[in-house]
């Protein structure tokens, strides 16, 4: 497999754009980050030619594949009428009329165009309605790139001193936004529960329900009801980070699963099918500081017609086939089974957790991680990475953080191409 012609333009991006890329994680792709002319269904095709069945799936938002046909029709026809209109449509009240029948819970919706903005909205409200500063976060969870919580998600781990140190993910981090937030170790109640009595001023509890950032890690048997209590308790606001699992994990999200109830969530990536967009659900009396003029929020793409449009689309899919998460997990199940039984005919140990929908392939001889430390200490991330190589030299693309995404175009002639290519790497490992 050759990779010239992706090489050749990564070396005219890079003088042209800071490492070539426009998003960091995309700088460590190997042999190089690849340029793609085509992608359809479950395949991409680079610019050497080359194909591959995808499971990085944009990272989360191809829950159909790429480019289905329904979504690309409905916004083609849409935006021949105009589309950045900074205006409302009717098409905008249809889309919320969908998410409150998928919603488990009664709420009022705010639309941004990206995960990252709409937590920062959530924090703000949160702020504005319990009158307190902090807000908390757990080690290893990822709510975005802006300075306020870009803390804490691949933190150094090699000394227990540091669990609770506020650790900035990048250089130009603002100092001051380090005051704000307080890191917690999640899956572990008894530890919050501590921290809890230390510190009063904290507005908002912010989760991933399923811990989606590192590994794909379920919470424990009654983690999600007792964070709830203690919100209760302690007068702080429950936000449920759902950008990676809502949509995808079901219709209703994480929420639906454990029937626990935030007070604010926050969506993105699988809402649209793959076209940028993002949404706040929260409790009225909490959205409404948006309408009384307490809390400002606008965005000049927020809600533009092409992202409305494939949004309008994904939702009237999956509200009108009940079947959709039922056999894109069961496909999913068929596709860990497989890469199991071959990693035990090569005795190498992996574990694979979470979701059929989305999971993650650990090499590690653990039989569970339950938290962010458990996966720093005993994951081999080297090997992981071997592997992808491996992988992608046999026609199947794989993120490097090693969480796969399925999507409904994966169908069983891609499964068992997938499983014969993991064969082949696990033997080369």
């Amino acid at each position: 497999m050759k990779f010239d012609n992706s090489k050749k333009l990564y070396e005219e991006a890079k003088k042209m754009v800071p490492g070539g890329v426009s998003s960091s994680i995309r700088q460590t792709e190997w042999p190089v980050p690849l340029f793609f002319k085509s992608a359809k269904g479950s395949k991409m095709t680079d610019v050497d030619d080359n194909e591959f069945i995808d499971y990085v799936m944009g990272m989360g938002p191809n829950i159909f594949g790429h480019s289905p046909d329904f979504i690309t029709n409905s916004v083609y026809q849409d935006m021949q009428d105009g589309f950045c209109l900074t205006g409302q449509t009717k098409k905008e009240n249809e889309l919320s009329e969908f998410v409150e029948k998928t919603l488990p819970f009664k709420r009022k919706v705010r639309y941004a165009s990206s995960g990252t903005e709409i937590v920062q909205i959530a924090l703000r409200l949160a702020r504005s309605f319990t009158n307190k500063n902090k807000f908390l976060k757990f080690e290893g969870h990822y709510h975005g790139w802006m300075d306020s919580v870009l803390y804490n998600s691949h933190p150094d781990v090699s000394s227990e001193e540091t669990l609770f140190d506020p650790i900035a993910e990048s250089g130009g981090i603002s100092k001051g936004t380090a005051d704000e937030v307080v890191i917690a170790p999640w899956n572990d109640i008894e530890a919050l529960k501590n921290i809890l009595k230390v510190h009063n001023d904290i507005s908002a509890i912010i989760t991933e329900p399923i811990l989606w950032n590192s590994n794909v890690i379920l919470p424990n048997p009654g983690y999600l009801e007792n964070l709830r209590k203690l919100c209760n308790q302690h007068g702080i606001l429950l936000i449920f980070d759902e950008v990676g699992t809502g949509f995808r994990v079901a219709l209703g999200g994480a929420q639906e699963i454990y029937g626990v109830e935030p007070d604010l969530s926050t969506y993105a990536k699988s809402m649209a099918g793959g076209f940028p967009i993002a949404m706040l659900a929260g409790k009225p009396e909490i959205m409404d500081y948006m309408s009384n003029g307490n809390v400002v929020h606008g965005g000049s793409f927020n809600t533009n017609v092409m992202s409305v449009s494939a949004a309008h689309a994904t939702l009237d899919y999956l509200l009108n086939n009940e079947d959709f998460y039922k056999s894109l997990n069961k496909n999913g199940d068929i596709l860990i089974k497989g890469l199991k039984e071959v990693a035990k005919k090569h005795d190498i140990d992996i574990l694979i957790q979470g979701l059929g929908s989305v999971f993650y392939l650990s090499f590690t001889n653990l039989d569970s991680i339950k938290n962010y430390r458990d996966h720093a200490n005993n994951v081999d991330q080297e090997k992981y990475r071997e592997f992808s190589k491996l992988m992608l030299l046999n026609g199947i693309r794989l993120s490097q953080n090693g969480r796969w995404h399925m999507s409904s175009s994966h169908d069983i002639s891609d499964i068992e191409i997938t499983i014969k290519a993991a064969e082949l790497s696990f033997a080369e490992l």
